[in-house]
């Protein structure tokens, strides 16, 4: 196993044989490139490669996105109640809140 950072991503390299032949900087670099050109959206955090003769599995840690739950709330669509004015927390607080029953639960 070989760990290190390359462009800030932690790679880490698995060799199935010692007989692999060695994972270099450049094809490490091309497999952090293929992971922006197929996640543009995603921060690549970190980089496994699972070597084995010919075939290299690729395994991308991807970090996860933080992201605002939106509800409808009493026929508005909120991530927060903070611009809800008295009247309208006041039903929200009132509002009947169904529980599902574990049983029903899959």
């Amino acid at each position: 196993m070989e760990n290190k950072t390359i462009d800030g991503v932690k790679v880490a390299v698995n060799y199935a044989q010692a007989s692999d032949a060695p994972v270099s900087d450049e094809e490490i670099a091309a497999y952090i490139k293929r992971a922006h050109d197929k996640y543009p959206h995603g921060q690549l955090e970190s980089l496994t490669l699972d070597v084995d003769g010919e075939d290299v599995g690729i395994h991308y840690g991807i970090a996860p996105v933080k992201f605002d739950r939106i509800r409808r709330i009493t026929g508005y669509l909120v991530g927060t109640l903070d611009r809800f004015n008295d009247a309208k927390r006041a039903e929200e607080h009132d509002r009947v809140k169904h529980e599902v029953p574990s049983c029903c639960i899959k």
